[in-house]
């Protein structure tokens, strides 16, 4: 699967980018139909210390799905995004069967 990472207000490092990578590639076992995904790293300039937002959307043939998480760290996030995400696969997958 193609992933497109891009990172707002800030440089991510090789290590960000391969980690996000990975679990982004994980998502092609639950639904094998994946075109491409787009990830977007912003920081936003607040207090807080969840000021940490990742965003993912994914491409499979006819849709598309999106998901946006805010956590501490970058890592978490992916985390958090790529269960959803594996969520939502799962359940077009099942949905498509059934029309078979």
């Amino acid at each position: 699967m193609k992933v497109n990472i891009q990172s707002v207000n800030f440089n991510a490092d090789q290590k960000l980018i391969d980690f996000v990578q990975k679990r982004m590639d994980k998502l092609d076992q639950f639904y094998d139909k994946v075109i491409s995904s787009d990830v977007y790293l912003k920081v936003e300039n607040t207090s807080d210390k969840e000021n940490k937002i990742f965003e993912a959307r994914v491409s499979v043939p006819g849709d598309s799905f999106m998901v946006k998480k805010q956590c501490k760290s970058f890592e978490e996030g992916a985390d958090c995004a790529a269960s959803s995400l594996e969520r939502q696969l799962k359940k077009r997958k099942e949905k498509l069967k059934s029309y078979l």
